[in-house]
């Protein structure tokens, strides 16, 4: 949730940053209007994928990496006692002995960060190359930091106010370059997390915290992932935090307080992983709990201290974890009415449905998707289906199970004649790059079949005629709604109205899955979580008396 909310204050604040070092030459800038473009254009291009961009993403941060050294490293070498700072003693001094040196640690807590940014790009790099460049890396920005309080302290300056050290310690010649390098540096950082966002949302929908969006594989690497509406929401998101900070250094309370609590958060789940996972001593690991969780609460502490007057930010870390806690719980709650039977026992029934002449005749082959990947189970709303309130006769009955797989580009299918001639179980897999067209592959294999004489479906008739000849079958979707006879709790309530809200705004079975909407019968089933108990109902007669 924190490092998503980070994903949305991440851009405004690296590409801001930048372009204000350009007020060091030109004061009258338009830096918000010049952001609110550079943005706009990177959430355009996302929808192309970032693989070819991101190939020149490495060459470029080495070379940004080491104009933080040399810039640094020139300081340094004209005041290199800056570099007792490395000695600890001055940090417990500092905390121990001045009143407001606790409070310091929220100006500098910017320094710290960016680690957290590794956590969206390891799917995208991979651990291997994370590990090896994080040394340079490190290196590079310890030397850039200590370059710039080298220079503040010998700047002669008594005033600090409105100056930036980073650009300022520049030499002339090479402002504009450097401003350059910056602004570029930065949009790279902000492509970071936003791909990251990308991998979050995914792995949430995984993980059943988001609701079901369309996802799109702009290349063929399955972690270089596009979602539209996600990308939508950031760059909104992103735009009004430009308009309502106006400066990078009104945005920096927003920044530490989404970064500290995605480091409490991680620190927490690590110490929860090493202990029940890794089966480490509990002892050790609280000890390295309470060390990590004393730093981060320190600055968590000194970031909302920060916060002040601008905190409407929050709502946007609210929208997440509200959106994550409703589908999550609401969802569990709709999992307990999903249940599995066996198909086998429901064989001889369907058979007799199919030969009841007595019953109109619903569609020559029905198709029912179903989530169970093991062939002899269905779930039971789908038998409920077929025979409650109006039977659905059918000639032939097509279960359809879609089953993604790692690979881009696989397209494959497996049948399972469950009763011959009459109960069908396909399952199809399909790679991560291939549009699900259910209903298009569907009608391939039945044609196959037909053609390799299989299952003996070329020589029944298969429900066209000589004015239609396509064949005659109806895809069945079956969808949830929540039952006004339901007599819910606060809590309850709002979870499953704000679940089924959500519902409704995401994708859709038949988008979902690629059915025609002309084949397709959506089916509505209430959900009665909690009947009404008791009905207090009199009955009134005409004479105006009660019994």
């Amino acid at each position: 949730m924190a490092l998503s909310a980070d994903g949305i204050i991440t851009p405004p604040i690296t590409v801001t940053s930048a372009i204000e070092g350009m007020n060091v030459s030109m004061p009258n800038l338009p830096v918000v209007p010049i952001v609110v473009v550079i943005l706009t254009l990177l959430f355009f291009f996302q929808r192309f994928g970032t693989y070819k961009v991101g190939s020149a993403f490495g060459p470029f941060m080495i070379l940004w990496f080491l104009m933080l050294f040399v810039i640094g490293g020139i300081e340094i070498i004209h005041y290199p006692s800056v570099l007792k700072a490395i000695n600890p003693y001055y940090a417990f001094t500092l905390l121990s002995k001045y009143p407001n040196g606790f409070w310091l640690l929220g100006a500098v807590f910017l320094c710290t960060t960016g680690a957290e940014a590794l956590y969206s790009d390891l799917g995208h790099c991979g651990r291997k190359n994370i590990r090896l460049s994080w040394t340079f890396v490190k290196t590079c920005l310890v030397v850039s930091y200590f370059g710039q309080s080298a220079w503040i302290m010998h700047c002669g300056k008594t005033n600090l106010t409105g100056l930036n050290p980073f650009f300022d310690m520049m030499p002339g010649w090479f402002l504009l370059t450097g401003v350059l390098i910056a602004t570029a540096a930065s949009i790279i950082a902000s492509q970071a997390l936003i791909s990251g966002s990308y991998t979050l949302i995914s792995e949430a929908m995984s993980l059943n915290f988001w609701p079901r969006v369309r996802v799109k594989q702009p290349t063929e690497l399955k972690g270089q992932i596009y979602i539209p509406s996600v990308n939508t929401i950031l760059w909104i998101g992103c735009i009004l935090m430009v308009l309502y900070f106006q400066n990078s250094a009104h945005m920096e309370a927003a920044y530490g307080f989404s970064i500290t609590v995605a480091m409490l958060m991680t620190t927490f789940l690590l110490s929860y992983f090493l202990i029940y996972k890794k089966k480490w001593n509990i002892f050790l690991v609280l000890a390295i709990l309470l060390v990590f969780g004393i730093i981060e609460s320190s600055f968590f502490i000194t970031n909302v201290a920060k916060i002040k007057q601008r905190w409407m930010f929050l709502f946007f870390e609210l929208f997440i974890f509200m959106t994550m806690y409703v589908w999550y719980f609401a969802r569990k709650i709709n999992n307990r009415f999903m249940r599995f039977v066996e198909l086998g026992k429901h064989i001889p029934m369907i058979r007799e449905l199919s030969e009841d002449d007595g019953i109109p005749k619903f569609a020559t082959h029905l198709v029912y998707l179903t989530k169970a990947n093991n062939r002899e189970h269905i779930e039971e709303k789908i038998i409920k289906s077929i025979f409650s309130k109006k039977p659905k006769r059918a000639d032939v009955y097509w279960f359809l199970h879609i089953n993604r797989t790692d690979e881009p580009y696989t397209l494959d299918y497996e049948v399972s004649e469950l009763m011959e001639d009459k109960v069908i179980k396909v399952t199809i897999n399909i790679g991560f790059r291939v549009l699900p067209r259910s209903e298009l592959f569907f009608k391939k294999i039945v044609k196959d079949l037909v053609l390799n004489k299989e299952l003996n479906l070329h020589i029944r008739p298969d429900g066209s005629t000589k004015y239609n000849p396509e064949p005659d079958l109806k895809f069945v979707v079956i969808e949830r709604f929540l039952s006004v006879e339901n007599e819910f709790t606060m809590r309850e309530g709002l979870l499953l109205n704000g679940y089924f809200f959500l519902k409704n705004l995401g994708l859709s079975d038949e988008k979902a899955f690629g059915l025609d909407k002309s084949d397709v019968e959506v089916e509505y089933v209430p959900l009665i979580y909690q009947p009404v108990q008791k009905i207090e109902l009199v009955r009134y007669h005409r004479n105006g008396t009660h019994p």
